[in-house]
């Protein structure tokens, strides 16, 4: 692709994001003639990766998305990437085979389960850090269990291996991993909806447990479909929300089953993240704030802080940084590694530094301090 349609990707993506030419350029650390001549292809002939991927990064973007022309090529590469399992089923049978008597015995069943539901307690209390070190061996483990047992012990094997999956992506998205998002990002949309169509008459009848669970299948399908980049794709998280809106209402507020904390606050919470996700800054603010003290404080101490930081993303998408800032630092006395150790939030407080945030610059920088930025 040469640089004329690169050009066009990026001030069509740029007006996705509501950004200015001189809002792109100060986050790019560049002037808004620079960006004129990016957008128009005049800059060079070629331009260089580097400057690509930092346009990516400010633009919420993969990389992929400025290079691949369509998305028959955007497949092509989401298929090399993951392929078949290269060790074959005759070896999936040998490993269950050689470790059936592995893991066995009620102990070592509670004991999984135990580190699942301390796994999950430490993500709604935001304590990121020790999931970074904790979630890998997790899933190990779990795997293991699933190929070695039989029987009863296999399906509840897979049950935490099911729980220790979702919290294995809830915490990538926390840590910022893009490369994980977009090979699961098309996929998510598809498996998240067909799941959600064949099990629905299921899991409307498993109680708590199965609507928290169709109504998160509809959530994580908006969310992937808000990040597509196919313009029919987006027009379908609305729908997919008001439907997760009618099993929250089914439900009400009466638990957290399965650690899904699945409950209208939380629907109201996709709702923002997707305004956000589609540089909806000013509708972002008002789902925000339209939810009241007691739906904010029901929710686990993580949530409350997601939503902060979605708010202060939204504050700053309809250029009211003074009180983005306010809403980082309310975000940092709940939680504070939901700033410090979310990337996508240190990002924004980047952003912010570049952008401007007028009488709260002070208290940005002190921020920015606190969490180690430059200055």
């Amino acid at each position: 692709m040469g640089a004329h349609a690169i050009g066009r990707r990026i001030a069509y993506w740029r007006e996705r994001r509501r950004f200015t030419q001189g809002d792109f350029g100060a986050l790019m650390g560049k002037s808004r003639r620079w960006v004129q001549s990016l957008e128009s292809g005049l800059r060079q002939a070629d331009p260089r990766v580097s400057v690509l991927e930092d346009a990516a990064r400010v633009l919420r973007i993969e990389l992929s998305w400025l290079l691949l022309t369509d998305r028959t090529d955007t497949e092509r590469v989401d298929a090399a990437v993951l392929g078949p399992d290269p060790r074959g089923a005759s070896a999936a049978r040998r490993d269950h085979e050689h470790g059936r008597s592995v893991l066995r015995g009620a102990a070592r069943r509670r004991h999984l389960r135990r580190r699942v539901a301390h796994g999950w307690q430490s993500f709604q209390a935001s304590a990121f850090g020790s999931l970074g070190r904790a979630v890998p061996d997790l899933l190990t483990d779990a795997n293991r269990a699933a190929a070695r047992h039989t029987g009863d012990d296999q399906l509840a094997a897979y049950r935490a291996l099911s729980m220790a999956l979702c919290l294995a992506e809830a915490t990538a998205i926390k840590y910022g991993s893009g490369d994980l998002a977009h090979i699961a990002g098309h996929r998510a949309v598809l498996a998240a909806t067909a799941a959600a169509e064949r099990l629905g008459p299921d899991l409307l009848g498993a109680g708590p447990a199965g609507l928290s669970t169709l109504g998160m299948l509809y959530l994580k399908a908006a969310m992937a479909q808000a990040t597509a980049a196919d313009r029919n794709d987006i027009r379908a998280a609305p729908a997919l929300l008001d439907q997760a809106d009618e099993h929250a209402d089914q439900l009400g507020d009466d638990g957290d089953a399965l650690f899904s904390a699945f409950r209208a606050a939380n629907v109201a919470l996709y709702r923002l993240a997707t305004h956000v996700q589609l540089a909806e800054g000013a509708e972002g603010v008002t789902v925000a704030l339209s939810m009241t003290p007691a739906e904010v404080d029901g929710l686990p101490r993580e949530r409350r802080a997601h939503r902060l930081a979605d708010l202060a993303h939204a504050y700053t998408l309809a250029g009211e940084r003074e009180r983005a800032v306010n809403t980082l630092l309310d975000a940092e006395r709940e939680a504070e590694q939901e700033v410090r150790a979310r990337p996508r939030t240190r990002q924004l407080v980047q952003d912010l530094s570049l952008l401007g945030a007028g009488p709260a610059e002070a208290r940005l920088r002190a921020l920015g301090r606190r969490r180690g930025l430059p200055e």
